[in-house]
């Protein structure tokens, strides 16, 4: 159990970017103290591992429960992004791998005269995007409004919306929706 919770401490210290002695004269335990128990040579007190977590403003339960070492994949390449649409359209989803993901993060792009289609869509949650390069068309509800480079969104898409490149060049925009698992 001190291994454990030693690697653990020596992890979050690390992480933090807080050397041995800073932590040591913050939570006002010896170096030597929190060395050997970085070491896992010793097991520490629960008040001392109480004053160690306090100069992290984290309680004991938060830190057995932390995942410091997160198998989940952190960073993705452009090969790595999962392209969820097709034909003219391209949605390509960061974070695919990630099955209790919240959002979805989209990079898409509409070639021109592309088009989600006639009917309109919806489905629960909000989405949010910015255009950042050529025009796209969004119908949201009774409002249409054709953006550009700079511009952006934000509804509810529970409100019936539609997207349309009317342009002469290929549109690009950083999206956001809820909840991750519709996509």
């Amino acid at each position: 159990m001190s291994d454990d919770v030693g690697a653990s401490l020596r992890s979050l210290r690390k992480q933090r970017g807080i050397s041995q002695r800073e932590l040591a004269k913050l939570c006002g335990v010896t170096h030597s103290s929190l060395s050997l128990i970085e070491q896992g040579k010793v097991s520490p007190s629960v008040s001392s591992l109480k004053k160690i977590l306090n100069a992290f403003s984290m309680s004991v339960g938060d830190f057995f429960t932390m995942d410091l070492d997160s198998q989940e994949q952190v960073f993705y390449s452009a090969d790595d992004l999962v392209d969820i649409a097709s034909g003219d359209i391209s949605f390509k989803l960061v974070g695919a791998n990630r099955p209790n993901r919240a959002l979805a993060f989209m990079v898409e792009r509409y070639l021109p005269g592309a088009d989600t289609g006639q009917a309109m869509i919806t489905h629960y949650g909000e989405e949010a995007g910015f255009v950042v390069e050529g025009e796209i068309e969004i119908i949201v509800g009774s409002n249409t409004r054709r953006l550009g480079p700079g511009e952006s969104y934000y509804f509810k898409t529970s409100t019936p919306h539609r997207f349309r490149n009317i342009g002469d060049v290929p549109c690009k925009i950083i999206s956001c929706a809820t909840p991750g698992k519709a996509f």
